[in-house]
């Protein structure tokens, strides 16, 4: 007999009929006549329940059916006279497809998050897990659906490369070598001219360069793919090997940005609202019982939006009159913690902000530069919880100006000359920005790890599974 989804099954209604269901044991109960097993296949939070009458069944099968065993049953879908379902399944046959023993790690009993992601590779069977699983894939969905929609191109950036888009130098180098046969020159520094590359190569830390010259040609793109980071950074925000969204848009200004930075985060959210409901209701039940809240709020709310220097203005004045304790000073020029980005967003708004206009000093080489000569059109989009969730800019378009700003910051010249070009031949306006998808998964799903959103965290110190 052909397999039916428990998905399929929970939504039909075609009672008395033949089916077959496998899956996973989530619990089993009942008396000396007849045992209830809770069966999941992960195609919905939700179980169903399988009715076993004790009198058909071999003692020793059913004493196999434990939490986290492997069934196959074939039985007839019935009408459940229980609370909670509206079908059930009985059983007339079982076949334990693989059993599971008392060391079996993610039991009946509540675990910690901390121990699950010891055990990883196992997580993914719990409700919660399967619940952000779930999610993540509608917001893939989503993504694409959006872009998709307006005429966007998904373009594909390369994931080793020679350059460094954000100019901070924490990349993974990628080398064929073994590390103690890597020449040296005569200052001591390593010479990868027999390397496979031939040069230094790194595991992308953005597909943004690579994306503008997509946006030049093609007019909008967007990138979805992997990124890297080696910054040691052991915080319930960050990961080592995280998935980045990066749109770029030939002729559009900071004002288009934010317009498009807010219609898109709405969307992903509006998505998940109306498409994984069960596994929302859920995790606002369990794990953040103001989840659907904000959500809702999310969608309902235009952004706030603000310059830099207006935000700073409002957190000098929240600090001198006693209304917030900052534990990092805030002053015209620091690059803002989380700590600021959420007391605008939860605090003294409520609402999600766009800040833009920031000091040049603390951005990055390629953002379009304002009349005033210290802030550039950068765009940063906050949100409650989580802080900063997009970062963009309008890019700078003159090939004066980068050149310049280049030469300011010691990027080596050699290493651009390509993205250089961009301005050079048929220079255009163009803007953009990231968003990082386990942030976004983070906020959806109300979990306070990013380790969490992701099946196999990279963090410092870890790579297991």
């Amino acid at each position: 007999m052909k397999r039916t989804k428990i998905v399929d099954l929970l939504s039909s209604t075609e009672y008395g009929k033949e089916v077959c269901v496998k899956g996973w044991v989530r619990t089993r109960r009942g008396s000396k006549a007849v045992n209830f097993i809770a069966l999941n296949d992960g195609s919905t939070i939700k179980n169903i329940q399988v009715v076993a009458d004790v009198e058909k069944f071999d003692e020793e099968l059913l004493k196999q059916i434990t939490t986290g065993a492997c069934l196959s049953v074939n039985g007839t879908l019935v009408e459940s006279e229980g609370a909670g379902q509206s079908s059930e399944i009985q059983a007339n046959e079982i076949e334990v497809l693989g059993t599971c023993g008392a060391d079996y790690p993610m039991q009946k009993k509540g675990q910690t998050f901390e121990y699950m992601r010891q055990h990883a590779h196992m997580r993914l069977r719990t409700n919660t897990f399967g619940a952000v699983f779930r999610i993540r894939h509608n917001m893939a969905m989503a993504v694409h659906q959006f872009f998709h929609e307006r005429g966007f191109f998904y373009f594909h950036t390369p994931i080793i490369t020679a350059s460094d888009c954000e100019g901070a130098g924490q990349m993974f180098q990628v080398t064929t070598k073994n590390l103690y046969d890597l020449k040296k020159d005569e200052e001591g520094k390593i010479d990868y001219s027999d390397d496979f590359f031939g040069k230094t190569t790194s595991l992308t830390v953005s597909g943004q360069l690579e994306g503008e010259l997509a946006a030049t040609a093609l007019g909008a793109i967007y990138t979805f793919g992997p990124t890297f980071r080696a910054e040691n950074s052991n915080t319930p925000r960050h990961l080592a090997e995280f998935w980045m969204i990066e749109p770029e848009v030939a002729f559009n200004d900071i004002h288009d940005n934010m317009d498009l930075a807010e219609d898109f985060i709405k969307y992903c959210v509006r998505w998940a609202l109306n498409n994984c409901q069960d596994d929302l209701e859920f995790l606002n039940k369990m794990v953040d019982k103001s989840l659907l809240e904000r959500l809702n709020f999310v969608v309902d709310n235009d952004f706030v939006r603000l310059t830099y220097t207006e935000g700073i203005e409002i957190l000098e004045q929240a600090a001198k009159e006693g209304k917030k304790q900052f534990e990092f000073p805030v002053y015209w020029g620091v690059d803002l913690a989380s700590e600021h980005e959420r007391y605008l967003v939860e605090e003294h708004f409520k609402k999600p902000v766009i800040l833009t206009d920031y000091p040049k000093e603390i951005k990055a080489f390629y953002m379009k530069q304002n009349e005033d000569g210290k802030t550039v059109r950068a765009m940063d989009v906050l949100f409650p919880q989580i802080g900063e969730i997009i970062g963009g800019s309008e890019r700078e378009e003159s090939y004066d100006k980068l050149v310049a700003r280049i030469n300011e910051l010691g990027i080596p010249m050699k290493d651009m000359w390509w993205y250089l070009d961009t301005r050079k031949f048929g220079t255009c306006p163009h803007s953009g920005f990231g968003l990082g998808f386990e942030r976004l998964i983070l906020f959806v799903t109300g979990m306070q790890n990013i380790r969490d959103v992701i099946p196999f965290p990279r963090t410092p110190k870890n790579a297991e599974f």
